[in-house]
């Protein structure tokens, strides 16, 4: 199968093309600068020059494969509404010229934008009128393509750590701020959870959704169901050798910013029908032996 990768060059897309050219795909990854390109060229692929916000490149590239794998995403939380809104026109735009081809469009989502503090699963129904809830809109894309025009779409809703060699997302984040404050801290008593996945695990979810996924499935790319934030801030305390306090939200948001909003949700989330329906099964390490291991050498 020929695949049109968004977010081909980046954390967990290199792992995605990778997992998709060692199965016998061909991948044509989107490319937004001569950097980018050169590096999806040395990775295997062939580079499509545009980005999220060029629809006539997205359609172009949907057009000229058998399937769509969308990882690419604005990581700007200053106005993530803005990011939200043109993830969302861009998968409108891609399945716009997959329309009545039943071909796949598999796309990143998350599961921070679940209802907090009980087990969610993948039928769990997405929070709406919140900070994260703009992804919603984008898997509501993706359902609707599905059932109204003939596009094999699916979401896979990735933990809020994708972690591995070379992370540079929220343990990264966090482990700087405790660096630059001289402790590691989080808010309340820490027994907030947060689901994780390896993202070498989460590429061979991808390259599962994208062959025999079913339409308008929601699947959790998640290996652990949750892992206590306590317990991530005590690995990165010790390694840094600062202390580990919990402190009030006020005291954790002068330390850490948004950083520590997102901290304090509580995301346990399962990914057993997943596993279940995909034949997927984790066998990466996890968070915190991939931490010990990797993240302070």
């Amino acid at each position: 199968m020929r695949v049109f990768v968004t977010g081909a060059a980046g954390f967990i897309g290199r792992a995605v093309v990778q997992e998709l050219l060692s199965h016998g795909h061909q991948v044509l990854g989107l490319a937004r600068s001569d950097a980018t390109a050169q590096a999806i060229t040395k990775a295997g692929a062939e580079p499509h020059r545009g980005d999220l916000e060029d629809i006539e490149s997205l359609k172009s590239g949907a057009k000229a494969t058998d399937g769509v794998i969308h990882l690419a995403f604005i990581h700007d939380f200053s106005d993530y509404a803005r990011s939200a809104a043109v993830d969302t026109a861009a998968i409108e735009a891609m399945g716009e010229a997959m329309a009545g081809t039943g071909k796949p469009l598999v796309i990143a989502s998350g599961t921070l934008g679940m209802p907090k503090g009980k087990l969610a699963t993948e039928d769990s129904e997405a929070e709406r009128g919140t900070f994260f809830s703009g992804r919603a809109l984008s898997a509501d894309a993706v359902y609707a393509l599905s059932k109204e025009h003939n596009v094999r779409g699916s979401v896979i809703r990735l933990s809020p750590t994708v972690h591995g060699v070379e992370d540079k997302a929220f343990v990264p984040m966090l482990a700087n701020a405790a660096r630059e404050k001289g402790f590691a801290t989080y808010a309340g008593d820490g027994s907030v959870r947060w689901p994780a996945v390896h993202r070498l695990d989460a590429a061979v979810l991808f390259r599962l959704a994208l062959e025999k996924g079913t339409a308008g499935a929601t699947y959790n790319g998640v290996a652990e169901e949750g892992v206590p934030i306590k317990d991530i801030m005590t690995v990165i305390g010790k390694h840094l050798k600062v202390p580990v306090e919990g402190r009030p939200m006020n005291e954790a948001v002068e330390a850490l910013g948004f950083l520590a909003y997102v901290l304090a949700m509580d995301n346990p989330t399962s990914s057993e029908k997943t596993q279940r329906e995909l034949g997927w099964h984790p066998t990466q390490p996890g968070l915190l032996a991939d931490m010990e291991a990797n993240y302070f050498s």
